[in-house]
This record gives structure tokens, C-alpha cells and sequence, in this order.
């Protein structure tokens, strides 16, 4: 078959192919676009997913006409400074989204510039221009997208249902709207708006007056997009190397507040809206040691750094990125983060305190009056006399307010005229009563314990309940690791060093982290070209060590991440097994003295917010939370 040209239409769609695989890929190039123009606004519009219809109108710089004729030609653009490939300032630079899109589409735009007196139209079928006429559009550009893909039939058969396409649509407006709080954003679905994000401030007013004003505004922006819990418990995160001209800013969720996915870490560079797994990894290495392996945290960060650090044209959808220097970033990002948790590490996260009042709260499905007491007691107040009720009717609310409560026949029966009559107080409470003490400590004074696992602790403005176990686990952890780190890993030799045949380009790249290895207990040589010996391992490994899984999962993480965390992350997970055995136990009974002591080392200890899993240690519960649990405050 002999080289030949291929048509200008059917080079265009198959450039289509390769950037507009379905309307979610078509709104993010021509959002993109309007960031670019400059818009402070921009209004999206879909109808059946994007399948048959979308608008995207903004109130950018424009287009004068002669603009608007070279917009639709391939590799035109005004993006692309000097010709330099290396060196791209801007969100895009293909000149390959417009006409590939009009290729296999219907398109009209109206555009106009500030100094024309009018706006200009153009309408596209299928590749096809009709003349460029006047237009009666006072700003910015409109771009409307009718039938997508109605001239490569083939193509509609892959697109997905409406709702599917319109999540995609959602997903991508959503993280170009965390990544440009300066922009407003609205997102309409078959004429219902869906999104809509007002335009934040451009920095941070530090002498605003009012406390919504005094928060970042692209903190505002992100708790718009990922819930105001977010707002509530996340960690800033800014760090620079100034003379590298990089620098990480954004926010990290606290590791008592976390998910079940990944879905929720946001990372942009250079202001695009990436996935990155180098990223992915330093996240999950920066909270390996607080949060279990199958819980994520929640993050939205944003790298910066020189357009010729970094390659954004690894991918056609501009949804990857590759650095000149990869591990200067991981290191970067993984420092920051492990900071910011140090620097959070005695804080909880608001959420623990919300679901513990949400357990207390009663359920209500069952009553038709929308109150949240028993209807036995919803007459109390305003004015109305609570009813007589029988022994049965009290003993069946019981059951179903309190299972394991049962109604005696003197229930009712008068108190104590003193407190002399009154029994002693035993069980939970100690029968030493403490005297008056401070309860300045930001964990406040201990005041009982509950079934010998829960310490009570009254501090000046509510209560802290703390989980014992869990504290105590937490406190032995980071002594074990600082013993670790002070006297480094213990070493035990293998009797008979054990082989294990390798690729060599693998063996290599584990040589290269030889020094590393040792450093964490791990001794290897190589054994010939295609093979290493293993001749010292950690001790806290133990004796069955299976050597061969530990080096795949390391060649695994070399290969992925250029890191050997791994190795690391096992030993830590041996350091919180022992802790969690060396702790207090549920069911130890403490006495006051303990308990404070123990209250003053988890405000001494790194991380003593969460166990070693990730699970809070103490919930916190303030006067007004009190209050709205007896319901003397909305």
C-alpha cells in the first residue's frame, strides 16, 4: 500500500479521536480555554449528558474576527510563547481542540473582543464553515456544541449513559473550579443549575471583620467542592524552595479524618488538574504511619514549579505529567505533609465529636410528629401537663429508648432529703474524691474512669472521654520508634544467607538503594548477574522472614514510585503490633494519678490524637455540644 495524504476532514477526526473521546473531554478543553481568555465566569450548559448539546460561555478577552477564522485551524493558538515546546505557560497550547471538535459535531461561537463594536458568529457542521457574520454578543466568547460525534456514528456507541457522561462533565468542572477559586463556575443539567460556585477573593484579607472572610479563599473553594467538614479539619500545607522555584501550597485532611478511597486527593500542577502516582504515592507514604493501609486521607494540593520542569504532553488528555526531576518533588511533598501532620499530630478532627452527638441522638423515623423525644414526652412544655402513664406504657418506652434499662416499681420514689441518706457512688467513680484542680491542661484533669476503659477529663469549656488502649498504644508506638531512631534497626544474621534469583536490571536498581536498605536492617549482596544473597534482616521481622516477598514488594515500589517505603512500612507495622500489645489494657482500672499522667504524656507525644490505625484517641465535647445534647441549644 503506497504512503498517501489523508483528507483534512479525516485528519480531524482522528485528532478528534485522540483528544475528544466524550463530552466531559470536550467541556474541559473549552473551559481550559476560557481560564486562558482570562473569564472571571464561566456558565456550563449540558442537555442528555453532553450527548446532544453543551454550552460553555464565558466573559474572557474575546476573539476579533480574523482570531476567530484562525481558531479553526488546526495548531493555531495564542498560547504558545516563542514556539518553545518546553516552556507552556498556559493550561493548553493544541490548536487541535476546535476543529477536531467542529469535525465531528455542530458548533456555533460568538465572540467578541473589547474593541470591535460588534461580536462575530461562525457556525461549523461537520467540518463545514459557513461565512463569519456580525453578532450581537457584548463580551467574551459563547461556544455551543450540538449532536457530538454525529459524524463518526461509530464513535457513539462507546459513550456511556446519560447520567455517566454527566458525572464525567461534573468531575472535570469540579477540579478546574478547586484549582481557579477566582473564577465563577456553574454547571446547568437539562436546565436545572447542578454547581454553582460564586467567585472568591483572589488572596486571603487579613483585616476582614467577619470570621467567613478570614478564611483562605481557596480553602472556601475547596470546602464548596469536597464538604464543609473538610474546611473543619484540614491542615495548610506551604513550603517553597525559592531558589529552585518550586513550591507546594494547598490542604491535607487530618489522619483521624479519612475515607475509605483515594477519590477524594486532588492534585494540580501548575495550576492543571492532574493524576500523578508519583503524587498518589508520597501521599500514602506521608500517612503510612497514621492511617491504616486501606484508608485514605483527603487532600487537595498544588505544585508549582518552572514550565521546563516539567512534561505535561505525556498523555493526550493532558491528564498526566512527567518531572525532570521526580525525586526532588517526592521529597518536597512528603516532607511538607509529614509536617503538617507533626504539627497537627495532638489534634482530632471535628467529625469525631459530630458523629458522637449523632449517636446520642435518638432515632425518629418511628414518630409521625417530627420531635425527638418518645411520644410519652412530646406534650412536655408550652403550657401542657405531661400525662399520667402506666407501669407497662413507662416499661415499654424503656425497652425501645433503653433495651438494657428495666422499670422498678419505685422508680419514682422520692430523692434523698440530704445527701446522707443517698448511697455511696461506686463503680465508675473513684471513692477518693480529687481536690479541686486545674483543668487548664489543653487535655484537661482526669475526674473518673468508665467500665475501666474510658477516661472522663473535665477541661475549662466541656469534657474529653479518652479510649485508654488506644492512647497508651499510641504513646509506646513513638517511644519504639524513637529508640529505633536513636539506636538504629537491631540486625540478625541468617545462618545460611538466602539466594534469590533476580532480573539484573531489577537486582541494579536495588543495589542503588543498598546504603538505604541498611539503614532499615537489610543486608543484600549480589550473587552473580541474576541473583542477591540475603545475609542480615531486621530483627523485629522475626525469624520466619519471607525474604523473597519482601524484595518483590520493594521492586514493586522502585519500579512504581523510585522509593523503598515499603520495607519501612512493614517494620513500623511489627513497632505498632508490639505497642499494641505493651499498651494498657481495656479493663485496667486506673486511679486518678494514671490517668492524669497519662492525659500529660498524650499532650507531650507526637500523633496522640489518632492510634496507630488511624482511629481517634479521645473525642472532644464542648459545653455547647453538651448543651444541645439535654436540648438547651439548637
Amino acid at each position: 500500500m503506497r504512503i498517501r495524504h489523508l483528507p483534512e476532514t479525516l485528519i480531524n477526526q482522528i485528532a478528534a479521536g485522540e483528544v475528544i473521546e466524550r463530552p466531559a473531554a470536550a467541556v474541559k478543553e473549552l473551559v481550559e480555554n476560557s481560564i486562558d481568555a482570562g473569564a472571571t465566569r464561566i456558565d456550563v450548559a449540558l442537555e442528555q449528558g453532553g450527548k446532544t448539546g453543551l454550552i460553555i460561555d464565558d466573559d474572557g478577552i474575546g476573539m476579533n474576527r480574523e482570531e476567530l477564522s484562525a481558531a479553526l485551524d488546526r495548531h493555531a493558538t495564542s498560547k504558545l510563547l516563542d514556539d518553545d515546546l518546553t516552556h507552556i505557560s498556559s493550561l493548553g497550547f493544541r490548536g487541535e481542540a476546535l476543529p477536531s471538535i467542529a469535525a465531528v459535531a455542530r458548533m456555533d461561537i460568538q465572540t467578541k473582543t473589547e474593541d470591535d463594536q460588534h461580536g462575530w458568529e461562525i457556525t461549523v457542521e461537520g467540518g463545514q464553515r459557513s461565512d463569519i457574520k456580525p453578532s450581537a454578543r457584548q463580551k467574551g466568547t459563547r461556544i455551543a456544541v450540538r449532536d457530538l460525534f454525529y459524524a463518526t456514528p461509530a464513535r457513539l456507541k462507546f459513550l456511556k449513559t446519560e447520567r455517566s457522561e454527566y458525572l464525567a462533565v461534573k468531575e472535570v468542572l469540579l477540579r478546574l473550579a478547586m484549582a481557579y477559586p477566582d473564577i465563577a463556575f456553574t454547571l446547568s443539567h437539562n436546565g436545572a443549575t447542578k454547581l454553582s460556585f460564586a467567585r472568591q477573593a483572589a488572596r486571603l484579607d487579613d483585616s476582614a471583620s467577619s470570621e467567613s472572610d478570614k478564611i483562605d479563599p481557596k480553602l472556601k473553594r475547596l470546602a464548596e467542592a469536597m464538604g464543609k467538614d473538610f474546611q473543619n479539619n484540614a491542615m495548610p500545607i506551604d513550603v517553597a524552595r525559592e531558589e529552585e522555584g518550586i513550591r507546594l501550597s494547598g490542604f491535607a485532611s487530618l489522619p483521624t479524618y479519612h475515607k475509605g478511597n483515594a477519590l477524594s486527593q486532588y492534585l494540580f500542577v501548575n495550576g492543571r488538574p492532574v493524576r500523578d502516582r508519583l503524587i498518589l504515592g508520597c501521599i500514602r507514604a506521608a500517612y503510612s504511619d497514621v492511617l491504616h493501609r486501606d484508608r485514605h486521607p483527603l487532600a487537595a494540593l498544588f505544585l508549582d514549579l518552572p514550565p521546563e520542569d516539567v512534561d505535561i504532553n505525556v498523555h493526550p488528555a493532558k491528564t498526566e505529567v512527567r518531572f525532570r526531576n521526580a525525586q526532588r518533588i517526592r521529597g518536597l511533598i512528603i516532607t511538607a505533609l509529614q509536617h503538617a501532620i507533626h504539627a497537627h499530630s495532638r489534634t482530632a478532627s471535628t467529625t469525631v465529636a459530630q458523629d458522637t452527638l449523632r449517636a446520642f441522638k435518638p432515632e425518629q423515623q418511628s414518630y409521625n410528629s417530627g420531635s425527638s423525644f418518645p411520644p410519652a414526652f412530646s406534650s412536655f412544655g408550652g403550657g401542657h401537663r405531661p400525662q399520667p402513664i402506666s407501669h407497662g406504657a413507662a416499661q415499654a418506652v424503656l425497652d425501645q429508648w433503653a433495651p438494657q434499662a428495666r422499670f422498678e416499681e419505685n422508680a419514682f420514689a422520692p430523692l434523698p432529703s440530704s445527701t446522707q441518706d443517698m448511697p455511696p457512688i461506686t463503680g465508675a467513680y473513684h471513692d477518693q474524691q480529687p481536690e479541686q484542680e486545674e483543668t487548664h491542661y489543653r487535655l484537661g484533669t482526669a475526674r473518673a474512669q468508665l467500665h475501666e476503659t474510658y477516661i472522663v477529663s473535665q477541661t475549662q469549656d466541656g469534657l474529653i472521654l479518652v479510649d485508654q488502649h488506644a492512647a497508651h498504644e499510641r504513646l509506646v508506638y513513638e517511644k519504639i520508634k524513637a529508640q529505633m531512631a536513636a539506636e538504629g534497626v537491631k540486625r540478625q544474621s541468617l545462618l545460611i544467607p538466602e539466594i534469590i534469583e533476580m532480573d539484573s536490571d531489577d537486582i541494579d536498581r536495588l543495589m542503588d538503594q543498598q546504603s538505604a536498605l541498611e539503614d532499615m536492617g537489610l543486608v543484600i549482596d549480589r550473587f552473580g548477574p541474576d541473583a542477591v544473597a540475603f545475609r542480615e534482616v531486621p530483627a523485629l521481622l522475626g525469624r520466619k522472614v519471607n525474604a523473597s516477598q519482601i524484595l518483590r514488594d520493594l521492586m514493586d515500589e522502585l519500579n512504581d514510585l523510585d522509593s523503598t517505603d515499603s520495607l519501612k512500612e512493614r517494620l513500623f507495622a511489627v513497632c505498632s503490633t508490639m505497642a499494641c500489645h505493651g499498651s494498657i489494657r481495656a479493663g485496667r482500672r486506673l486511679n486518678l494519678e494514671e490517668m492524669n499522667s497519662l492525659l500529660r504524656q498524650m499532650e507531650d507525644t507526637p500523633f496522640s490524637g489518632q492510634c496507630n490505625h488511624g482511629r481517634p484517641t479521645y473525642v472532644s465535647l464542648s459545653l455547647a455540644d453538651i448543651e444541645k445534647l439535654f436540648g438547651r441549644r439548637e
